[in-house]
Formats: C-alpha cells, structure tokens, sequence
C-alpha cells in the first residue's frame, strides 16, 4: 500500500507539473523540464528544455508579472564557469522569440524549404546548425509576447515602453542568472529588429544597475537604435537596399546585373555618400543638368524610371519602391524581405495591401511553435500564445539605445558587437544598419571591436538555408573570438 501512494504521489507531481498552466491564468513562477538530443555538425548533442516562467517583482517585492521563457542548457557539461550564455530576444516591439528560437539558434527548426518558404506538414526538425553545442541559450518573451502576462493591478506603463521594457527585463534577467547559477559564465545578448534596441539598452542597464558584464552583443537586422537620421540623410540611405532588390529582381542594367551583387552595392554606397546625399541637400538649388544626372544614376541603380524619380524629387520612399519596382509584372515586393512577391488588389496607386513576407513567416512559425512547446517540451496551457501581442501605446520616447550602447562599450574593455543584416530586408536595411556602426563609434576608437556581416536574405536572413550556416558559423566565430584567455585582464592597453 505504502509503494502504490508513494507512486500516486509521483504520478500526481509529474501531472501537475506537466499542466500547471491548463486555463487562462498564468502562474508567473512555475516550470516543465523535458530530456533531448540534437545532432550539431556530426555530434550528437545532449540538453535539457526548460520551459516556463519567471517573475517580475515590483518596486514593493510583489509579482507584477510572469515572463515565459525557454532555456536550453547541455547536460553533458559539468562546469559552467567558462561556458558562455546567450540570451536571446526578438523585436516587434510586441512579438515573442519564436523567430530566433525556431528559425536561428535553437535546437529545432520550422519546417520550411531552403529558401524559407512555409510547406506542409506543419511542424519541426533538428536545427543541425544550431548554437546548443557550445552554448547554453534562454529566450525570453517580454511582457504580452508569447505566454508571458501582466499579474495583479500594474499598470501597462510598468513594461510598455523603450525604458521601462529594458528596465524590467535586467531586473528579470538577474532573477534567471541567480536562479540557474550563471554568473560566472560569459554572457552574450542577441536581438533582432525592434530586439536590438532591447539588447542595446540592456548592455548598459545590465552593467549599470545588474552589475552583469557582456561579452558581446548581437545586432540582428538593426533599428536606428535611437540615433537619428533625418533630411537628406534619410531620404537617400535606403537606396542600397533598393538596388540590392532591384538586383535580385534582376531589373538592373544588364552591366550591373553580370556582376555579382556584393560588387554591385559598395559601387552604390559610395554614390548614395558622395553624390546623392549632396544632392538633396541642395534642393531646389541643384542644377537642371545635375538633378537629370543624378536620377539618371539612381535608375540605374534602383530599377525605377528617371521620369518617375524626377516626379518626386530625387526621394523615393520605401512604400512607393515595394509597389512600384514590379507594378508592370503585376506584383509588389515584400517589406521584411523583398524575395517575396504580393499580389495588390490593383496595380495601381502608392502603397501595398499587405507585407506578403510576414503572412508567409506566420503562415510557418504559429503552428509549428504551439504544437512544438505542448508536443515535445509538454508545456500545456490554454493560454494564446502570442506571436504578436498587445502592448499599445509603445513610449518611443527618450530612445538613447545606440548611445547606451556606445557607453557600456567604452566601460567594458570586454563587450565586442557583431552586426547581421540582410541586403533584402526594407524594414531595417543594411547600409542603415552600417551608418549606426559609423555613429556608434564616430571617433573610431572601437571599430576593431565593431563587425558587420551581410547575407543574401531578408530581415530573418537566417530562413534561407546557406545564410542560416553561414550566419550560425559567424556568431560561433564571433563568441570564440570575445573569449578572453584564462587570466587576462579587462583593460585598454597604451598606445603612446
């Protein structure tokens, strides 16, 4: 009798642990831990899911929130001191981190084909790219992404804003690394999209008020972080992405299109600088002859006709691009990623009707992680889970990211940045990406520790299947790099 009630009691444990979160209320502290195997580069890689939440605690030490979370750590590793520690967050601002986690790092990858486009059966398979075998990974779902909620009366203003989200979010990342015993290993933040201002704000809250140190941090398909562009700067910085999509679309001038497109674009960097940014800065001063001219390059480069780039002015907004680059073939390009082609109610007018891409990415990655996290991690719930969620009205105000950034650079001998952007991505572009690397650091006494990395894909350039190992083999080499060696010290060595 005594073994049957010992055994019940089991049974009961593992049950409750297994559907703790059944119904639509969240406990913010609670978790299921699963046992897998993933096959990395030929080694069969063992590790343990942990999949939950966490809580935030307010002011008073009361839980205002849960935040779910999934934690990957390897199982045959005994000391973790020296074993770095990713943690992973993607943008929106409101979406959760599925996209990394399913598409990127993680030990399973949605079910697609090598270019990224959705197939049926919907579902997973082992990512054996993923970064598991030499990193411990956690990806976190802010306030109102994924299954993570607001507990109690706090008010949205706590978690709904750049600040308040960064601030938050260090608290609840100290809470994770005491918890699961991480302070001593080196730790790397990744962030994609509206991601990277969370990890930029991060770097130096983390460091400030944590009083936890980076190793690095990853800019995957960066915002403006804050540092403003505007006027001539802004209306011509898009250009070398549109020629990179004009480029793929194959609508450039049979000279350009010969050659190969990493060829292509710094012939147009260097004339988006030197030449159109002058341009328009000289407005309605700058010479007939000159204007001609300067458009005549500019369709050369984008695809677009002279007459239509006169019309406006030498400025060609990204909207008008997406619709007009294919309006004679009858399609519009993607946003996100402008390998993907829509279909317009009418070809006609300045806008598109939807971001043909992001329908694609949904139409692949909601399935696939809701049945993956009640599948195979046993996480049961009935709560939605979001892949975008409810955090309106954003406070975008007093956004000084890339400046937080710049700072916790300079502080921490240690910290080295990587940025990863796709040439297609229109949403946060890649010469974009390139002009923060050049604000971040205008005096250039860090540019040794600043890296750029460009991918023929779009803003999740990792669904293609040779950017996702080339991109995977550049953050390894980038972590491997940011190792310092046992004994050596954090300091700036003299020059003079």
């Amino acid at each position: 009798m005594r073994k049957l009630s010992t055994l019940l009691l089991f049974v009961l444990f593992i049950t409750f642990h297994s559907f703790a979160q059944t119904g639509q209320t969240l406990n913010p502290d609670q978790v299921v831990t699963t046992e897998h195997t993933v096959t990395v580069k030929g080694n069969k890689i063992p590790y343990k899911a942990i999949a939950g939440t966490l809580p935030v605690f307010g002011d008073s030490g009361k839980v205002i929130a849960g935040v779910f979370f999934t934690y990957y750590e390897r199982t045959d590793v005994k000391d973790r001191s020296s074993r770095p520690l990713i943690i992973s967050f993607n943008g929106g601002p409101g979406t959760s981190s599925v996209w990394m986690e399913m598409g990127y790092t993680g030990p399973r990858l949605v079910n697609i084909d090598d270019e990224g486009y959705p197939v049926q059966p919907y579902g997973v398979k082992e990512n054996p790219f993923s970064l598991v075998d030499m990193a411990d990974i956690v990806y976190v779902d802010p306030v109102n992404t994924g299954y993570s909620r607001i507990t109690g009366n706090a008010p949205p203003s706590k978690f709904f804003g750049v600040n308040a989200d960064i601030k938050y979010l260090a608290e609840w990342l100290s809470t994770f690394v005491s918890r699961y015993s991480r302070w001593t290993s080196p730790k790397y933040l990744i962030g994609e999209s509206y991601g990277t201002n969370r990890v930029s704000g991060l770097a130096l809250e983390l460091q400030n008020r944590q009083w936890m140190f980076l190793n690095g941090v990853v800019l995957v398909s960066p915002t403006i972080l804050g540092i403003e562009r505007t006027g001539p700067v802004d209306m011509a910085s898009r250009l070398p992405y549109y020629a990179a999509t004009a480029w793929y679309h194959k609508m450039l001038p049979a000279d350009l299109q010969n050659k190969d497109l990493t060829d292509v674009l710094p012939e147009v960097e260097d004339f988006t600088i030197n030449e159109l940014i002058p341009a328009i800065t000289r407005g309605g001063s700058l010479e007939d002859d000159k204007r001609k001219a300067i458009a005549s390059k500019m369709s050369r480069y984008c695809g677009l006709k002279e007459k239509v780039i006169l019309q406006r002015n030498l400025y060609i907004p990204a909207q008008f691009f997406w619709k007009e680059l294919l309006r004679d073939k009858g399609y519009s390009v993607g946003r996100l990623d402008s390998r993907y082609l829509g279909i317009d109610k009418q070809d006609a007018g300045d806008t598109v009707d939807y971001n043909a891409e992001i329908v694609s990415w949904n139409h692949t990655f909601s399935p696939a992680m809701n049945s993956y996290l009640r599948d195979e991690l046993n996480y049961k719930t009935d709560l939605k889970y979001y892949m975008f969620g409810p955090v309106s009205p954003w406070d975008r105000s007093n956004d000084r990211t890339g400046e937080n950034l710049r700072l916790a650079m300079a502080e921490n001998p240690f910290m080295h940045v990587m940025v990863q952007s796709g040439y297609y991505d229109g949403a946060c572009d890649y010469f974009n990406a390139k002009y923060n690397m050049w604000q971040l650091d205008p005096a250039g006494k860090m540019k040794q520790r600043i890296s750029f990395k460009g991918y023929r894909s779009g803003h999740m350039m990792y669904l293609r299947k040779p950017d996702l190992e080339t991109s995977t083999n550049d953050l390894r080499e980038f972590i491997l790099k940011t190792l310092p060696k046992p004994g050596q010290p954090a300091q700036y060595n003299k020059t003079f």
